[in-house]
């Protein structure tokens, strides 16, 4: 399984998932889990989902107008996959700024497809050019590694859907309009 920091740290709160990933490297791991900083590398990223994970963990920031620290836990279906997909031709690849939906995109039009996608998504406050996260954002992390750790304490059967995540882990699906333009991930 992997786990997955995504962001710019030099656009504010975009930084959130390498700070999460950041702490979850500085603790001990299960052997069976690889956690990884991929920034803003999403090609990176989409080379190593072709490897074949079972379930991958996306570590984000998540824009859906809740209040700026809101950290939800988002199963990324490959319904959702396919509704977000931009009907704009071909992917294209840009190695320092791919959203983690162009990834998914992307392994796709390479005919791979990712195991179970899990996001954990955090509301930002600001996606400015700046460094640092702002204090809600900042004071989500934690509240995100605890979140992830508690997702390994599921175990693998759960994170790869062979039994169902634990009981109230899951934030409600996006609302239908979401789905029409596709999931922002």
């Amino acid at each position: 399984m992997l786990v997955a920091g995504l962001g710019n740290i030099f656009l504010g709160d975009d930084g959130f998932g390498v700070a999460v990933a950041s702490r979850l490297l500085a603790g001990p791991c299960p052997a069976w889990l690889r956690v990884a900083d991929y920034g803003i590398r999403g090609v990176h990223l989409a080379y190593d989902l072709m490897a074949g994970y079972d379930a991958t963990i996306l570590i984000d920031v998540d824009c859906r107008g809740d209040a700026p620290g809101t950290v939800r836990l988002l199963e990324i279906s490959a319904a959702d996959r396919a509704a977000g997909r931009a009907d704009d031709g071909p992917v294209l690849v840009d190695p320092h700024g791919m959203q983690p939906q162009r990834v998914l995109d992307l392994l796709d039009s390479c005919g791979s497809a990712p195991g179970r996608v899990l996001l954990v998504g955090c509301e930002p406050a600001d996606l400015s050019e700046r460094m640092g996260l702002s204090p809600p954002v900042e004071a989500a992390v934690e509240p995100a590694v605890a979140l992830v750790r508690q997702l390994w304490e599921a175990g693998q059967a759960a994170l790869t859907g062979a039994l169902p995540l634990p009981a109230g882990l899951l934030a409600a699906p996006p609302a239908e309009e979401d789905r029409e333009t596709g999931v922002r991930v």
